[in-house]
């Protein structure tokens, strides 16, 4: 059964103003569920070999059929883009094609933008709202509009929240058991680096290498590690791997979307605190970093200092999700006096609210604490007032702090 997404509106609105759509994610993540949806026809690339040939004869054979047409893993045929494109200026109508695709071809293969005519949208995994974990009770939304709803407890304890960090957002899950999707990920993990990462683009990196980096970057999750420390880590007692080659691997990595880089944000300062620039690393569901690393709930739940990194994770993922609502982009900030915040949401108007994650109640007035001197530093009358500076927990009830912070049970977060 399709459990539906926030992303249906998105590729809805999408179609009625471009002539394509490519949806971008993942493998597994439900493109092509909810590219269905909406779609007349389809084809499927990944899995029909007459319509490979048939494109070797004649790439348009395979744009023929009821609009919108679905191509299904049209990077494995990348010549078929610039076909799509002509297409689309030839017919000049809206909601001709639906492209979906789990990895980004070389930049020269689609040198042709397809600006005006070809929209992208980005599918990431599901939010603790969308698989029904989250009662919504306190949207970002409002949030944005200066509106705070306390909520209830939504009774989300730290060992099933662990648990739905382990299963993750994947929409092919429900039903299965803890241990099979244990199983399920750390074989997406293998897949990815013996298989995925060399038909990329024909370059044969090593598999163990690969999973030394991808381990290296699950330790070190929602951090902004650099691909030198990256290096050294994976590299062991055997020495420091090449940092170039890393940067290779991240560059893949990237390109299959299995991992993305939170942002860091500018503003316009008070202070004379120095911006630190670089980006955040985070796999695009945390359940990768828990495959990564072959561990499970219960050794987490002793860990509670990576459980601390995959939880801010988590949040990010799901901010992310609801943010694309708003045509917003979650960054983090940290300048060189130690202050970090570890999400700032933007939304298409320039508005913005800012939130500290943390795994449990007793660091609440800390992390208001640090919002309260975060604001302090910028400036309000160039950047404009956050709407919103809230703290995103574990548990427990969301309610409105007499400083003004709010506090957020992840479990109650919404769009």
């Amino acid at each position: 059964m399709y459990r539906p997404r926030l992303a249906d509106l998105e590729l809805k609105q999408r179609l009625e103003a471009t002539g394509a759509v490519v949806v971008e994610g993942p493998k597994a993540c439900g493109k092509t569920e909810l590219a269905r949806q909406l779609a007349a026809s389809e084809v499927l690339l990944d899995i029909d070999a007459e319509a490979r040939r048939a494109i070797a004869v004649d790439p348009t054979l395979v744009l023929e059929g009821d609009s919108p047409r679905l191509i299904d893993e049209w990077q494995i045929e990348p010549v078929i883009w610039n076909y799509i494109r002509r297409s689309v200026d030839r017919r000049r109508k809206v909601g001709q094609f639906i492209l979906t695709g789990s990895s980004v071809p070389a930049d020269d293969i689609t040198r042709h933008t397809g600006a005006g005519r070809i929209s992208r949208l980005r599918l990431r995994t599901m939010s603790l709202f969308e698989s029904g974990f989250s009662s919504g009770d306190i949207s970002l939304r409002d949030l944005f509009m200066g509106r705070f709803s306390n909520s209830a407890d939504p009774g989300l304890s730290l060992k099933e929240l662990v648990e739905r960090l382990c299963i993750g957002g994947w929409p092919g899950y429900p039903g299965l058991s803890l241990d099979a999707c244990l199983r399920a990920q750390r074989d997406y993990i293998g897949e990815i680096q013996r298989v995925d990462i060399i038909r990329l683009d024909g370059i044969r990196r090593d598999p163990n290498n690969v999973g030394k980096v991808m381990r290296s970057l699950a330790r070190n999750v929602a951090t902004g590690v650099s691909a030198r420390t990256i290096a050294a880590d994976a590299g062991g007692a055997d020495g420091a791997l090449d940092d170039d080659t890393v940067r290779d691997y991240l560059s893949a990595l990237r390109r299959l979307m299995i991992i993305e880089e939170q942002p860091a944000w500018a503003p316009h300062l008070r202070s004379r605190s120095i911006l630190r620039k670089f980006p955040k690393r985070h796999f695009v569901d945390p359940s990768l970093a828990v495959a990564a690393l072959g561990t499970n709930p219960e050794r987490l739940l002793k860990d509670l200092k990576l459980l601390g990194f995959l939880f801010e994770s988590l949040v990010y993922r799901d901010l992310a999700i609801y943010a694309r609502t708003l045509d917003g982009t979650v960054f983090h900030y940290r300048d060189n006096t130690g202050v970090e915040v570890d999400a700032i949401v933007e939304n298409g108007r320039g508005q913005w609210c800012a939130f500290e994650v943390k795994l449990g109640t007793a660091q609440i007035d800390q992390a208001a604490a640090t919002l309260l001197k975060f604001r302090d530093r910028i400036d309000l009358n160039k950047c404009g007032a956050p709407t919103t500076l809230g703290v995103i927990v574990n548990a427990g009830y969301g309610y409105l702090r007499n400083d003004g912070i709010a506090v957020i049970p992840i479990a109650a977060l919404g769009p």
